[in-house]
């Protein structure tokens, strides 16, 4: 954990995007972070097969381990090269 600078007028961007999406601000300075991380990571995903990837993490990071989560192929098969 720690503390990020950000100009004014992003934090304010950030603001008015908590209020609507009824987050925290940290919360939605987070998500945006996460979706840039992502979207440099895999250029050639558009922003709902992003999402689509943070939903999948999110999903199995709230499952029990002893659970076989069943494989669908979807962009994150395509961001690792593994829809063949």
């Amino acid at each position: 954990m720690g503390i990020v600078k950000v100009s004014s007028e992003i934090h304010e961007n950030i603001r008015v995007a908590s209020k609507a999406m009824t987050r925290s601000i940290n919360a939605q300075a987070e998500h945006w972070m996460k979706v840039g991380m992502l979207a440099e990571r895999n250029p050639g995903l558009n922003y709902g097969e992003i999402l689509s990837l943070l939903l999948k993490e999110a999903e199995q990071s709230s499952q029990p381990e002893n659970q076989n989560i069943p494989k669908h192929k979807s962009a994150d098969n395509r961001a690792t090269g593994t829809d063949k």
